[in-house]
């Protein structure tokens, strides 16, 4: 089998000792943060759970507090945590198509 794929053989032997056909999940098993520290990624959560500021936002608000904070490790955290997007609430996107109504008008004046 491993001539006809072209492949190791002892590939195709670990192949052959799995119970399952499905790949195999990569990378950690319980993913952390190499720039935050765990008293540091809880803040970043609390924050935004308790503001529900945008990323920029939060990224500024923040910054004083964390100076080594990124906006990309901000959104990675936050994506650990499953907050990266914001509940979508019927008056937030009311308020949300109001300014884009007022964009277009200025636009267009």
């Amino acid at each position: 089998m491993s001539r006809e794929l072209g492949i190791n053989a002892k590939t195709v032997s670990k192949w052959r000792k799995r119970e399952t056909v499905q790949d195999r999940k990569t990378g950690p098993s319980d993913p952390r943060s190499t720039v935050l520290s765990t008293n540091e990624e809880a803040m970043v959560v609390a924050f935004r759970r308790q503001t529900l500021l945008p990323l920029d936002d939060c990224l500024y608000a923040l910054q004083p507090t964390i100076p080594h904070l990124t906006r990309s490790s901000l959104h990675r955290c936050l994506q650990r945590h499953g907050i990266s997007r914001l509940p979508e609430s019927e008056g937030a996107l009311r308020i949300h198509l109001q300014n884009l109504d007022f964009r277009a008008r200025a636009i267009h004046r």
